[in-house]
């Protein structure tokens, strides 16, 4: 497996990290946006994320329908920009550590053991 994301995604997080910090300083929200704030935020988000699939049964997209799945989207979004911003207060460039835990990843869960199961890593 590749651990390699395209040049162009950094680039792209790179414009969204700007842009949230542009969007923070004309509303001189900067000073709410502690690490631990943002943390919290962003946990918030996540919650909202699940409950679009709280009481579905297998929580496909065909299951959720067109309605639901584009307020699905909008809520992906909010994670996404709140774990760019505490990544930005945190000086973590979100790549590189992608790229670093897909290859710790890679070498928790070989494919030749790891396919086809959900087991943990340590149940092997």
């Amino acid at each position: 497996m590749s651990t390699n994301l395209a040049p162009e995604t950094a680039g792209a997080i790179a414009q969204l990290r700007d842009a949230l910090r542009r969007f923070a300083a004309e509303r001189d929200w900067d000073q709410f946006h502690s690490p631990k704030n943002l943390a919290a935020a962003l946990t918030v988000e996540a919650a909202e994320l699940l409950e679009h699939f709280q009481w579905l049964k297998d929580g496909t997209t065909a299951e959720l329908g067109p309605e639901k799945l584009a307020e699905v989207r909008e809520e992906l979004a909010d994670v996404l920009l709140y774990l760019i911003r505490l990544a930005d207060k945190l000086d973590v460039d979100l790549v590189a550590a992608a790229r670093d835990k897909l290859g710790k990843n890679a070498l928790k869960y070989p494919a030749e053991k790891a396919r086809g199961s959900s087991k943990k890593y340590t149940e092997y």
